[in-house]
């Protein structure tokens, strides 16, 4: 049998990260190292800036040991969540708590250097309000509303990211901001943030965006499902039966994103009211009780349960999250979801499924985002690398 390792110094930062270790004493007993062992790598991470000491545990007799702690103020991560036309940016502490965000209009039409710029201009002005300084960046995390190659962080070519797969944005934003830059879908972000704010039970999560278009995120043990070639959770381009005359962005025809997506209501409803330009303004009809809005909401809820009862059946979920920006418009889709999700799936798929809206909103992306840089930066493999360079620590 090949002979196992012992944990390294990266190893056991997981075990404080995950709260399964607050004490030496708790990392002596989980990993069977001795003392020494023990106080080196300890030590090592908190000269490293991963780790501080302070407070006291319950003795169980002696002295009362120290407790160890993530040193969430060392670093800060750069997140930003990007839709087809409205972005989010934050600052966020290795804790997960944001120090700093904003949002506002962005336009992904207007083309990948344009949408650098305007990220790079909100993180610049985000870091100067939270008093951080850029040379206390560990990394950046950045979803976008399209499947992303995760071998080569590039955009794979869609109907709304023409001119994306010729632009490197990880290399663009690299060149701007210090540490790894991690680029993924922007659905995948959302669920991946909310992932981190479910019960503890859950072990399995699907988080369905339904605003402009249509995609879903798998998140599984706080992995996010990509796929072979990164288009998992792309439901936004499945062919329906019976609307094969409802053509799509993507050059076919009768696709989920064609039917039921906000751009699809919106589409429909400014034909009987100008003043309907998007997504939102499907939103306002509906909370005012506009009938045909209402009615055409009710039905694109009841397309959608149709195929996310066959996503249920597959991934057996513990919830089934919709969000985006008609979410917002409460039972009208998401009770129709609920409905046929819980008639057309079998009893043992849905059996302690919770359909609801994300308990993030419309923070969940720039969660998410933050959650996959942190997690990359706090990997073994890389606290490992670092303490083993004997780089200057990160804490300020």
């Amino acid at each position: 049998m090949p002979q196992v390792s012992a944990p390294s110094a990266g190893h056991l930062l997981q075990f404080i990260r995950q709260g399964q270790a607050r004490t030496r004493r708790d990392l002596m007993e989980l990993t069977g190292l001795a003392r020494s062992t023990i106080a080196q790598r300890v030590d090592q991470l908190v000269s490293a800036g991963y780790v501080r000491e302070g407070g006291v545990d319950v003795s169980t007799g002696g002295r009362r040991p120290n407790m160890l702690k993530i040193d969430e103020g060392s670093a800060v991560v750069l997140a930003a969540h990007i839709g087809a036309t409205h972005g989010r940016v934050a600052v966020v502490d290795l804790a997960g708590r944001t120090l700093a965000e904003s949002a506002g209009p962005v336009r992904i039409a207007d083309g990948p250097a344009a949408l650098v710029d305007w990220i790079s201009a909100r993180f610049g002005a985000l870091l100067a309000e939270a008093g951080r300084s850029m040379g206390e960046v560990c990394g950046v995390g950045v979803g976008l509303p399209c499947p992303v190659d995760q071998r080569t962080g590039r955009v794979i070519p869609t109907p709304i990211v023409t001119g994306w797969p010729e632009y490197d944005v990880v290399s663009a934003l690299g060149a701007r901001f210090p540490g790894p830059v991690l680029v993924d879908n922007d659905a995948n972000m959302m669920a991946l943030g909310e992932f981190t704010v479910a019960d503890p039970d859950c072990p399995a999560l699907v988080l369905v965006k339904v605003g402009t278009g249509i995609g879903a995120g798998i998140v599984e043990g706080g992995r996010v499902l990509h796929g072979v070639g990164g288009a998992a959770g792309e439901i936004g381009h499945v062919r329906l039966r019976g609307y094969d005359d409802v053509a799509c962005v993507c050059g076919s025809f009768g696709c989920l994103a064609a039917v039921a997506s906000g751009a699809a209501l919106g589409r429909e409803l400014a034909s009987i009211d100008p003043s309907v330009r998007d997504a939102a303004d499907v939103v306002r009809l509906v909370a005012s009780g506009h009938p045909e809005a209402v009615r055409r909401t009710r039905q694109a809820g009841r397309v959608l349960g149709e195929v996310l009862a066959m996503v249920v059946s597959v991934v057996n979920p513990g919830v089934l999250i919709i969000s985006g920006s008609l979410a917002r418009t409460g039972d009208h889709l998401l009770g129709e979801i609920r409905e046929v999700v819980y008639r057309a799936a079998q009893y043992r798929s849905t059996r302690g499924l919770r359909i609801a809206e994300g308990r993030l909103g419309e923070r969940a992306g720039v969660v998410g985002a933050a959650s996959m840089v942190a997690d990359r930066v706090f990997s073994p493999e890389v606290v490992d690398a670092r303490i083993a360079s004997v780089t200057p620590p990160m804490s300020r």
